[in-house]
């Protein structure tokens, strides 16, 4: 899943952006940040860029956008939609340009230095973002226009930009006291840091917890290349002749499928589940309840009664009654079916005279038995037909190809910030340049867990800009000279990713506010998860699915078990989902005199009020290493991807009653929804798309929930 990367200064980078003559600079012309990059559509120079440049250029970013903020407020001609609102989308270059760059590389490249300064930079940043959305003068000048925009004969994007600016104040705050201003400012800042904290805890816990081994006996079931990796990444941390197994950020860790020794696969998920909440100096636990605390603070401060409230009001689904709706009435079913397939699961292991009763850390290897038996292949089967390059190049692009008309080439002379990151140029249907695509996809220690895109140079008319956009992956490399070969889940998370960055490159708006991805946060996985469909699309799979030895496709009797066993594991995936999303909205559904006192406690409560206690099928994510929400981006909005799922399924029904991959569908996808960010009500969007309002019906026969 994704995500969109939310940068340290996601709030200004929304806002407030690139392309406008700057204020006179006082950062010495060598800083790489000093002046727009010459190189094509924006792109960084990465060659370029030292850790000392950063601070510097943040610092005069921001005092270059107060100074034209200044001068926005404080103008004495009456307010025009063009010398207030445009003109406060035309400010903040510098910032904007160094906020893109370091917030993306935080997340993809990161060291010491970065931590530090990200640690510095996020309450300043929140202050910066404060002074702005809480300066009376410039709301006055909002207010005036927002009062009377009926009159000012906006177009519609105009309009609504006019509209979401005066909701985006008084959401931050401008209708408060003085003192409440005060009030909030202070909560900002403390909550950056706290987020801050979080999310490096969680990368250094990450790094801690790896489990490690003394024997290679005890990795049997691993592959011979797999284990020489761990040997390797062993002896990289001083441990040489020891075994080292990293742990990624999801509870459920890749090795469980195939290590045969259980106590193997005890001691690696008992790692991950403790992560964050066994003391010790990652410890998250009186982070999270200092985070929940002063959010609910926040959310009072604001008038709501809870942080949900206040954070559901500026989604498509509004409140918390609606997302706890959908929440309850996936639960019983889920959990139900994830309990048939543990007793399936329970069937093999005592069959085998396995002795003891199914646990977390054997679903995954006994699952991928029942598959075995009743689809007669595993998971491995499929591994040596998807190898990274041709899942990419052949299936990922072809898919794009056939649907939206785009080309792809590669190109090695623009600067990368690490050896394994690839470069494409994008072209439209009409031979014009779109875009420039940014591939991350190996897993690094100073990366971030998960998958992710995010956008270096967002598309705007009014900036003249165009996409610069990346993907990032989190593929364990192979060893040199060996085949990067893909799970499942890595294949179709690869397409996921490619429909984030499609919704950044078809972007044809005029405003930095609405360009690309920056919609609903519970809208914005809706085109990703639409992409997916693709990755088994039987005309993209033939011209991609080929033995990376060979090169003999896959056979129609391997990939028919593929797809029958689409729904296979549904009630694993989705219960595991719903714990998380439930986990998210009982913390920030408290109020403030509700926080509790105990994580652990908190957390076994919340899974069995919710129903949802199934211990073979632990959360996604545990609150202590959930970074989704607890490090921002999506607080209170993990439900999001269920939610934008429901769209996902009705479209693929839509695409499915038209005719399936044909330009003609694509480019209508793209017209009526991929090409128009944020310009207008995300629901109506989609009615004005699909015709309708989406069923769910698609999507509970997707995911095998529709008997009750």
């Amino acid at each position: 899943m994704n995500r969109t990367n939310v940068i340290i200064a996601a709030s200004i980078a929304a806002v407030f952006s690139v392309a406008h003559a700057e204020p006179a600079s006082l950062l010495p012309a060598s800083n790489p940040f000093a002046k727009p990059s010459t190189l094509p559509f924006g792109y960084p120079a990465f060659d370029k860029i030292k850790n000392e440049d950063y601070a510097p250029a943040f610092e005069e970013g921001m005092r270059q956008n107060a100074i034209e903020i200044e001068a926005i407020a404080n103008n004495k001609a009456a307010p025009t939609f063009d010398n207030t609102i445009v003109a406060m989308e035309k400010s903040g270059q510098l910032l904007s340009r160094v906020s893109s760059v370091f917030g993306n590389l935080s997340g993809a490249n990161t060291n010491d230095t970065f931590k530090a300064l990200e640690r510095e930079l996020s309450p300043k940043l929140a202050a910066h973002s404060d002074a702005i959305r809480l300066n009376s003068k410039l709301y006055a000048r909002v207010k005036a226009l927002f009062d009377k925009r009926d009159k000012l004969h906006l177009d519609a994007e105009s309009k609504y930009l006019l509209e979401r600016y005066n909701t985006d104040f008084v959401r931050a705050g401008a209708q408060l006291s003085d003192a409440d201003k005060a009030k909030l400012k202070s909560m900002n800042a403390e909550l950056a840091k706290l987020q801050t904290t979080f999310a490096q805890n969680v990368l250094e816990e990450a790094n801690a917890s790896a489990l490690v081994v003394d024997t290679r006996e005890e990795l049997a079931g691993m592959s011979d290349k797999a284990i020489d990796s761990a040997a390797a990444a062993a002896k990289a941390k001083g441990q040489d002749g020891k075994f080292l197994i990293p742990v990624v950020n999801t509870t459920g860790q890749a090795s469980l499928a195939v290590l045969t020794n259980r106590a193997v696969r005890e001691k690696l998920m008992a790692l991950s589940l403790a992560r964050g909440s066994h003391g010790g100096k990652f410890d998250n636990t009186q982070v999270v309840l200092s985070l929940a605390k002063l959010r609910a603070e926040k959310a009072a401060l604001l008038g709501y009664p809870s942080f949900a409230a206040y954070s559901l009001e500026d989604q498509t689904a509004h409140d918390p009654e609606a997302v706890n709706k959908m929440l309850s009435e996936f639960a019983r079913p889920a959990v139900a079916n994830a309990k048939k397939e543990g007793a399936e699961i329970q069937q093999v292991i005592d069959k085998e005279n396995g002795g003891f009763q199914l646990a977390a850390q054997d679903w995954s290897f006994y699952s991928d038995k029942v598959r075995a038996e009743r689809f007669n292949f595993d998971q491995n089967q499929l591994r040596p037909y998807f190898e990274l390059n041709n899942v990419i190049t052949n299936g990922v692009f072809y898919a794009a190809n056939k649907v939206y008309g785009l080309t792809f080439k590669e190109r090695k002379d623009l600067p990368v910030y690490d050896p394994d990151v690839r470069v494409w140029d994008v072209f439209d249907a009409d031979g014009k340049q779109l875009a420039i695509f940014i591939g991350d996809y190996y897993a690094r220690s100073n990366k971030r867990g998960g998958a992710w895109m995010n956008a270096y140079v967002s598309q705007s008319s009014l900036m003249g800009t165009h996409p610069v956009v990346a993907n990032h992956l989190n593929i364990p490399k192979p060893n040199p000279g060996e085949p990067t070969l893909l799970t499942y889940d890595e294949l179709r998370t690869a397409f996921h990713e490619f429909g984030h960055a499609l919704h950044g490159m078809f972007s044809n708006v005029k405003y930095p506010r609405f360009s690309g991805t920056r919609v609903p946060r519970d809208f914005v996985e809706f085109p990703s998860q639409v992409n997916e469909m693709w990755s088994v699309d039987p005309a993209v799979l033939a011209n991609y699915a080929k033995h990376y030895q060979t090169g003999a496709p896959m056979p129609q009797e391997l990939l028919d078990k593929v797809i029958a066993s689409k729904k296979f594991n549904e009630g694993f995936r989705t219960t595991e989902y719903l714990a998380a999303s439930i986990l998210d909205q009982k913390w920030h559904q408290l109020g403030v005199s509700q926080i509790p006192t105990d994580v652990l406690s908190f957390e076994a409560k919340s899974l069995k009020d919710a129903g949802v206690d199934y211990a073979p099928v632990p959360p996604r994510y545990r609150t202590t290493y959930f970074s989704h929400v607890f490090a921002g981006g999506y607080s209170a909005g993990y439900y999001g991807y269920l939610w934008s799922e429901k769209l996902d399924a009705d479209t693929v029904d839509w695409f499915t009653e038209n005719g399936g991959m044909q330009r003609k569908n694509g480019d209508y996808f793209r017209k009526m929804l991929l090409s128009k960010g944020g310009t207008m009500d995300a629901m109506q969007m989609y009615r004005n798309f699909r015709g309708r309002d989406a069923k769910i019906e698609p999507l509970l026969e997707r995911r095998g929930l529709t008997e009750k």
